[in-house]
């Protein structure tokens, strides 16, 4: 009888993997999970000494290993995918080197971890059965955040933009600085950063404002009808003349002043010169005050809307009298009296 006590009571305190839910491993491959159930039999024994060395040589130094190795891939990704982006950037594009980058990063991450820890003997069967299972539920919560990947993927793959470029969409004027999977980011004129989902970019018009290299500049101006067309036509195109040194010139290119409308108060002209897309706006302004300028000194004017006001006050039915100090009595006005008839003011609009 004492002799069969410390069987039946190691049958009671041990542990069975099988029993505990755990699936049994490959000896090729072994799961941690069975040394550490071992080690804690071995303590629930008595068996310290030999529980502990199990522990650290089966457990701890594994565990500390697996570590090492993961910062160790941490900074082989990084350097790898520096490489590639910078590769990229210089030969290919922008755009295509910083998505490379980060691709490769995250693939050398994601492949390196599970290796390492199926290695270590942490078992990842399981963990790859969980995120299969958690995928159909993950996909309905984040079927926003799907649509923006979808779109980074179209963006990336058709290019209608790239880093660099400025353009306008999803209701934004900007540079663009990145574009990931997720999000593209822009730095505004007034140098603002702003992140935009893809799916606002990608189902919505593209306006890629520097995309060619020469843009057209265009200034409406309109004059009085009393000016001479012949007069004005040589103002403006002296006024346009003036900045030959940043007109691009070729076919369909160069200058033109076009006479565009007979307004209600104006004579409208177009003045259209073609200059390089970074010299737009500062050749615009430029443009515009030299016809402002011209027009100035050969007298040609520019009308703006103009309203005159015409007070007529009824006259008196007699003659005003002098008074007793020999002063001339001052009529009464509409405010004063509500005899008389109104005033009429009448609104006239002069070109």
């Amino acid at each position: 009888m004492d002799e069969t006590t410390p069987v039946e009571s190691e049958s009671l305190i041990s542990v069975d993997p099988s029993a505990a839910g755990i699936p049994p491993t490959d000896s090729a491959a072994p799961d941690m999970s069975h040394d550490v159930l071992h080690a804690i039999n071995g303590v629930m024994r008595g068996e310290y000494s030999e529980a502990t060395s199990h522990l650290l040589l089966k457990v701890v130094l594994p565990a500390g290993l697996a570590l090492l190795a993961l910062v160790v891939t941490y900074f082989v990704a990084k350097l790898v995918s520096r490489w590639i982006a910078q590769g990229l950037c210089k030969q290919v594009d922008k755009t295509l080197g910083r998505f490379a980058g980060k691709f490769t990063f995250y693939s050398i991450m994601v492949v390196a971890g599970l290796a390492i820890l199926q290695t270590a003997g942490f078992s990842i069967t399981s963990f790859a059965a969980i995120m299969a299972a958690a995928g159909f539920a993950i996909g309905l919560a984040f079927q926003g955040t799907l649509s923006n990947f979808a779109s980074g993927i179209l963006l990336l793959v058709f290019r209608p933009f790239k880093v660099g470029d400025v353009i306008t969409a999803g209701g934004v004027t900007g540079k663009v600085n990145e574009i990931d999977l997720f999000t593209t980011t822009f730095d505004t004129p007034d140098n603002r950063r702003l992140i935009v989902p893809n799916s606002s970019i990608a189902g919505a018009t593209i306006e890629n404002v520097s995309y060619h290299k020469e843009r057209r500049v265009d200034v409406v101006v309109g004059v009085a009808y009393a000016a001479s067309l012949d007069a004005t036509r040589a103002v403006l195109t002296s006024a346009a003349e003036s900045l030959a040194e940043k007109i691009v010139l070729g076919e369909g290119r160069g200058y033109q002043i076009l006479l565009s409308n007979l307004g209600a108060s104006s004579v409208d002209w177009t003045v259209r010169v073609w200059t390089a897309t970074p010299n737009f706006f500062a050749v615009k302004e430029a443009l515009t005050c030299e016809i402002k300028h011209k027009l100035d000194q050969h007298g040609i004017e520019i009308p703006f809307p103009q309203m005159q006001l015409h007070y007529s006050q009824p006259a008196l039915a007699h003659a005003p009298k002098s008074g007793a100090n020999g002063t001339v009595p001052t009529p009464k006005s509409h405010a004063d009296t509500t005899e008389g008839r109104s005033s009429r003011v009448r609104p006239r609009v002069r070109g």
